[in-house]
Parts: C-alpha cells; sequence; structure tokens
C-alpha cells in the first residue's frame, strides 16, 4: 500500500485529531483499497451507520474522499464515501464544471472502526468504476469534532480557502487498472 501523510488546512486546524494517514491499497484486481487513519480521534463526529446508499452532501461532516485525474487531462473523477456506509461519485469535465453522478454498477463497501485514541475508514472501489490508465490523485477527509470544529485534510492545499477539486490537492499518482 502506498501511503500519505494528509495536512490540516491552515485556517481550519483540528481542536483534538494530531494526524491522519491515507493509503491505496493497489494489487487487489477488482478493487481499489482505500485506508484512513485518524490519530486521536476521541472528539470525533460520525455519522449513524445506515444503509450502503448513494447521498449527496456527505461532506458536510465527516467524509472521506478520493479525486482521480487522468494524467493530461481536465476531466476529472470525485468519491465522497462516509462512515454511515453512504457514499457517492461524481464526474468533472473541468475545474468544478459539467458535474454529474457518475455510473457505477457496484457500490463501493466502506466502514469505520472508531477509536478514542485512533479511528480506521476502510473503503472499497470496483475497479470497474474507476478511469483507465494513470492518474494524478487527491485524497482528503473533511473531520467533524465534537462542539463542531470541523477541519480539511489533503495531501496539499491551495492558497485561501479549502478546495479539494483544485489542482494543488492532486498530489499523488496511480494507475488504477495496474494490478502489480
Amino acid at each position: 500500500m502506498q501511503a500519505y501523510r494528509l495536512i490540516p488546512h491552515p485556517a481550519h486546524p483540528s481542536e483534538s485529531v494530531t494526524a491522519i494517514e491515507a493509503r491505496i491499497g493497489d494489487d487487489d484486481p477488482n478493487w481499489l483499497l482505500l485506508r484512513w487513519r485518524v490519530e486521536d480521534a476521541g472528539a470525533l463526529i460520525l455519522p449513524a451507520i445506515g444503509s450502503k446508499s448513494r447521498a449527496d452532501g456527505l461532506w458536510q461532516t465527516t467524509c472521506f474522499e478520493l479525486f482521480l485525474r487522468p494524467d493530461g487531462g481536465e476531466e476529472y473523477h470525485e468519491w465522497n464515501l462516509s462512515p454511515s456506509r453512504q457514499w457517492n461519485a461524481y464526474r468533472f469535465t473541468g475545474y468544478r464544471e459539467g458535474m454529474e453522478g457518475q455510473s457505477v454498477a457496484r457500490a463501493p463497501d466502506c466502514m469505520m472502526r472508531p477509536g478514542s485514541k485512533f479511528a480506521i475508514f476502510d473503503a472499497a472501489i470496483p475497479r470497474a468504476a474507476l478511469p483507465m490508465g494513470p492518474c494524478v490523485v487527491g485524497l482528503s477527509a473533511v473531520i467533524e469534532e465534537q462542539g463542531g470544529a470541523k477541519s480539511y485534510w489533503a495531501l496539499a492545499h491551495p492558497q485561501g480557502k479549502p478546495d479539494f477539486h483544485d489542482s494543488a490537492c492532486f498530489a499523488a499518482t496511480l494507475d488504477p487498472r495496474n494490478t502489480a
């Protein structure tokens, strides 16, 4: 698995979470495996676990996100993955343009394992739903803590307000069809 340390947006630091590590596993031929480990997660607010279903607005509370932009293009894909087991996938033709729901034959699997010292969020996305070929990647998390504080974590951040869609956040690479 490839491991990446996420950093909080400087204007929106966490009150208690001290670190987030995101991992991408690219050795399963059918699934892209993702894991986020949240350190000092005792004050984490988690949405209630429900049925595995599509939903909008998942980023309004604790949520984990994957962005994939095929090399050399403007189009990109966004995956919102919630501890509630809800999810959504979108395609964009360019920076925040041409958004449409992405058709997915099989829903991703999501599972949260909360704890006071750390929490683990695992997700598995069907490879058939991913773009073909090499991609630049953005990994991020919205963290809501008790008291309503929100922090925004990503591989890198643009100047100004938090914006996971900004190209500055696409700071890793992946060939989602690579079965190693």
